[in-house]
């Protein structure tokens, strides 16, 4: 996207209705509004009637500044007091109990850590004792799987057949990686998820438009896929530069796992063409705060 298109197309709130830089046709993600928050869900998850589920946004907390308004994350210098009432107010939002929540604990691996309500807590209202965690699955009703974006990846997976969800952060390391994929051997393995079952979205993140990266990344994304994707994934710019789309690779990790195109919603809404409502790292050149995805089963 060029930058005349990108300040042609600047966020507006107007009362309790955003209109969002969208990219695409008809709006595909869902704004919902309560008590001054907003967030954003996927009526395809939403269709099954078996999970609930979340992406939060800038807007209905406390936070100050760069943070402003809900950050969630505890690690970037916000205070820690703004911090939980941000979680408090997006958990009441949403439905569900912040205490409920279990954190992930990213370092754009393509690791998945296997959850159960005995986690509940873990990176909110007491310590983690495991590290290294990109993923996290779950059987277990009531357990809110929690993940945390500025530009990344969200990967939501609902199997409702067997009951069971997944939540992946998928930076590009992650995504050369195939969390995707594995998030998806882990339900398989450990709930007997099949593939072909799963209710699956890519949620919001940075564009292809937005998200230029050096050769060096290139060829790590050249190896790991089929030269016949390649003129999907990303396209030369010039001086070692490309445009890469994340998304699109996301989308093929899902598919290599065997989940169904049909059973895959894909995000309408990039974090970087809308930093007025959504934290984006490039945005902000780092000074921000964190979003977060949640999904857990009724």
């Amino acid at each position: 996207m060029t930058e005349e298109r990108r300040t042609n197309k600047k966020t507006q709130i107007r009362g309790d209705r955003t209109l969002f830089c969208r990219k695409g046709g008809a709006p595909l993600l869902q704004e919902n509004w309560k008590d001054g928050v907003l967030y954003l869900t996927f009526p395809g998850l939403d269709a099954c009637g078996k999970v609930i589920h979340g992406f939060s946004t800038r807007i209905g907390g406390v936070s100050e500044n760069e943070f402003a308004q809900m950050n969630l994350s505890f690690s970037r210098g916000d205070e820690k007091e703004r911090v939980m009432e941000n979680y408090r107010r997006i958990a009441a939002t949403i439905g569900f109990d912040a205490k409920d929540i279990v954190c992930s604990d990213q370092t754009h691996t393509a690791n998945v850590r296997v959850v159960t309500a005995q986690d509940c807590g873990k990176g909110y209202t007491k310590p983690r004792d495991y590290t290294d965690v990109d993923g996290l699955v779950t059987n277990e009703p009531g357990v809110v799987l929690a993940t945390f974006y500025a530009d990344c990846v969200p990967l939501y997976f609902v199997d409702p057949v067997h009951g069971a969800v997944g939540l992946s952060h998928s930076g590009w390391r992650g995504t050369v990686g195939d969390i995707a994929g594995e998030t998806v051997r882990t339900m398989n393995r450990q709930y007997g998820t099949v593939p072909a079952d799963i209710l699956a979205a890519i949620g919001p993140s940075i564009c292809q438009d937005c998200y230029e990266v050096s050769e060096d990344v290139i060829v790590q994304f050249k190896e790991a896929y089929e030269t016949d994707l390649w003129e999907k994934l990303f396209y030369a710019k010039g001086a070692g530069k490309y445009q890469l789309d994340l998304w699109e690779a996301c989308r093929q990790n899902m598919l290599r796992a065997g989940i169904l195109p049909e059973h895959i919603s894909v995000t309408d809404i990039c974090t970087c063409c809308n930093p007025d409502v959504l934290f984006s790292h490039r945005a902000s050149h780092g000074k921000r705060g964190n979003l977060a995805a949640f999904l857990g089963l009724r």
